[in-house]
């Protein structure tokens, strides 16, 4: 009678078990898109505010909230750019929430609701885009705070990149991918990590996924400082044609169009963009710098669970260009700050690329991602930098010449799964990258056309595979852990044509990269986070193969610690403080085809990021940035990092006021630093202020911007040179720079069809 009595209290016991659990497992899920285009929106806020829980759409727009007692609830659904909805949810019928495009409201950030903790700092590039008007390629870059670049060759080549306290050169220590595609060149002919931006057209910048430091497990090579996503538009709200004209024959034309003429629910977008550029620049010598961009891109939903990307697009671009002059020539008359020592510096360069990205939802949530992505690239450029230093007769003109192709595949697959009142997202990924260079070139040459002889030229094979896991474990509504670990393999071949086989002409590396991260929520507005991992940058494959594998690949150690605040509903605020050590940095001496390893670096700082809206129109802006840059195991004094930079700040006031007239007036400062290890040649410093404003009505819009408004004499990419002119009996080493832009105005008129 007992047992039966105990049999009966037992069943009833997993009756109430299952019926629990079976009330806890009802789930809201739904998909949020563009009202206008109907393409889905990534990353929106979903929020039970009676339950104070929440969550983010994934890539295809999707969200799941799982496990609620009830089966209806009040939602609230936000976005920044988007008007923010109030939808009544049922746990029976899955969602289809539509939002409405506005004006940019900085109450509908959420500080804390990040559905993937590697892209913390895209909140803040969303802000951006609406407030920083991004005037030419050359501006891309500057999307992300605290990153200044600098052009010295005539607007063709990539620039100069500077960010938290290193002289990146074009790219050795900052990873930029657009649409996940690199843009870095490894081993390339003129400096490893290569990372021209301009293929891509800025109108088609939809948003900036960057972050600082080497914390990040999906991102590889170069990650030291940090990386740089930029990825484009899936969908235009409207075609339009744009026409630009300036100071200096300065000529543009923008061509976006819609190629579908679709409804929003038709979840199927097509466009195809051009971009016509022609200047001269402010230089005595004319630029002649004329560019085209061709880019065409389809995005669309396949049923409920798969979204299907391809785009094709492909720029050229050639110029000429003044180069870097040396100080004394202006002091003595001999040229002005525009004119030049060598005019025949210039180049010309084009890429081409196709890239395929399928991302599917499986039957259990799970998120697989594919990408496929071709790349061809060529390059030539001339550059004189030492002048008559090495041949007094014939001058020191150098040619660097290349042609690339890269194939690659990115894969991954995410599964979030709920241990106890825990939740685990995990990520495993593969990413394959193959360049094939032919006919890699220094050439020593006189007046372009006349090849003296060969410095270098071989071709280059280089590999990348890389594994990747990633673990971001939800303890509970206040702390996320974040580990991760990589694993990369590189295969470096060079074929010198110059000189004989090397004994080992393919040579092999790989590393390891762990990564450890946490973030505490201590209120709705306020998270803190540290941040540790190990990255690396490799080594240039014609360094790599003669030294039979010594210093290929060393590492980067980093931490940071810091804070998002939301103390008022329309102020957000960043604060890190930040270290990093190298074990050993690259200078690329372009000229004697090498590159130098400079020893161990060691880095700390702080940044701060601050955006305010102080009416419904008007924003504030501010980024301020301290580094103290120095070499490790070198004697005191001797120790500055060359061009490093130590005190950075942009910023600026913007109005928004949607349609009708809007304004912005911004400012960019950089203080002096050294330009040589000792400190005994300084880089000067600036500060420049910038402007814009325009009119906008519904088929139309006009636009003026200025740079330079003070008109002031500033230089923007600075070196200590040794170099000869033609009259020197001896060399001298000092300053030598490309003059900053002078004051420029700009006009445009945009036409919406």
């Amino acid at each position: 009678m007992k047992n039966n009595i105990l049999s009966k209290i037992a069943i009833a016991g997993l009756l109430l078990l299952f019926n629990s659990a079976g009330l806890a497992a009802h789930n809201i899920v739904g998909r949020v898109s563009d009202a206008s285009t109907g393409e889905v929106v990534t990353g929106a806020t979903v929020f039970i505010p009676a339950l104070n829980i929440g969550t983010t759409t994934d890539e295809l727009g999707a969200f799941k909230i799982k496990g609620l007692d009830g089966m209806t609830y009040e939602l609230t659904v936000s976005f920044i750019g988007f008007e923010t909805r109030v939808v009544q949810a049922t746990t029976s019928a899955a969602l289809d929430i539509r939002l409405n495009p506005t004006a940019l409201n900085l109450k509908e950030i959420v500080v804390n609701n990040q559905r993937d903790l590697s892209k913390t700092m895209t909140i803040i590039n969303q802000i951006d885009l609406e407030l920083r008007p991004t005037r030419s390629s050359q501006d891309v870059l500057r999307m992300v705070p605290g990153l200044f670049t600098a052009q010295h060759a005539g607007g063709g080549k990539a620039e100069q990149i500077y960010l938290r306290g290193f002289d990146i050169d074009h790219g050795t220590d900052i990873r930029v991918t657009v649409d996940g595609m690199p843009v870095n060149m490894v081993s390339h002919a003129h400096g490893q990590g290569y990372a021209d931006l301009h293929f891509l057209i800025p109108e088609l910048i939809d948003n900036v996924d960057f972050n600082k430091g080497p914390y990040y497990t999906q991102q590889g090579d170069f990650t030291t400082a940090g990386y740089a996503n930029f990825n484009t538009r899936n969908a235009l709200n409207r075609s339009s044609l744009k026409l630009e004209t300036g100071r200096f024959d300065t000529y543009r034309a923008v061509g976006l169009i819609d190629l579908l003429h679709k409804s929003a629910d038709s979840r199927q977008n097509a466009y195809f963009a051009s971009d016509l550029t022609f200047t001269n620049g402010p230089f005595e010598s004319p630029q002649n710098f004329n560019r085209i961009n061709l880019m065409g891109k389809y995005n669309g939903l396949i049923g409920t669970d798969k979204v299907l990307t391809v785009s094709l697009s492909t720029f050229s671009s050639r110029w000429e260009a003044s180069g870097q002059i040396p100080d004394r020539a202006v002091r003595r008359g001999i040229i002005n700050r525009f004119g030049a020592i060598d005019d025949r510096e210039g180049g010309n360069t084009s890429r081409t690329n196709a890239n395929i990205q399928l991302l599917k939802t499986l039957e259990n949530g799970d998120l697989l991602r594919n990408q496929f992505y071709y790349v061809n690239n060529q390059f030539r450029l001339y550059s004189n930098f030492t002048f008559f230093l090495e041949d007094p007769v014939n001058g020191d003109e150098i040619r660097q010449v290349e042609s690339r192709d890269i194939f690659g595949s990115n894969t991954s697959y995410v599964a979030e799964r709920a241990i106890g009142n825990m939740s685990l997202r995990s990520e495993a990924g593969l990413n394959i990258r193959y360049d094939k260079t032919r006919g890699s070139e220094l050439a020593h040459t006189a007046n372009r056309n006349r090849l003296i002889n060969y410095l270098a030229l071989g071709d280059i094979d280089q590999l990348n595979a890389s594994l990747y896991l990633d673990e971001v474990l939800k303890v509970s509504d206040r702390f996320t852990v974040n580990a991760g670990l990589r694993f990369d393999q590189f295969s470096f071949g060079y074929v010198n044509q110059l000189d004989s086989v090397y004994a080992h002409p393919v040579v092999y590396a790989n590393t390891f990269s762990p990564k450890l991260n946490f973030y505490y929520n201590a209120s709705p507005n306020v998270q803190f986070y540290l941040k540790s991992g190990i990255g690396f940058h490799s080594n240039d494959t014609r360094v790599v193969v003669p030294q039979n594998g010594v210093e290929i690949l060393p590492k980067a150690y980093g931490v940071d610690f810091g804070t998002f605040v939301k103390p008022f509903p329309r102020l957000f605020l960043n604060l890190a403080a930040w270290f990093l050590d190298l074990e050993q940095e690259f200078v690329y001496v372009g000229d004697a085809a090498v590159v130098e390893p400079s020893g161990k670096t060691r880095r700390y700082g702080l940044d701060f990021s601050g955006r305010y809206q102080a009416t419904d129109w008007l924003f504030v802006d501010v980024d301020l940035n301290y580094t103290r840059p120095r070499s490790r195991g070198v004697a005191e004094g001797e120790n500055y990092i060359p061009l490093a930079p130590t005190f950075t700040s942009i910023g600026g006031l913007t109005t928004k006021f949607g349609k009708g007239l809007n304004a912005s007036l911004r400012y960019r400062h950089i203080s002096d630093r050294p330009a040589n290890e000792n400190d005994s040649v300084t880089a000067q410093g600036y500060t420049l202020l910038d402007g814009g404003i325009t009119y906008t009505a519904r088929k139309c819009e006009f636009g003026l911007s200025f740079e330079n408004i003070l008109n002031v004499d500033w230089n923007e990419a600075q070196f200590d040179t040794e170099s000869r002119l033609f009259d020197e009996p001896e060399a001298v080493s000092e300053l030598h720079y490309t003059p900053g832009t002078p004051f420029f105005v700009k006009g445009s008129a945009t036409f919406f069809f």
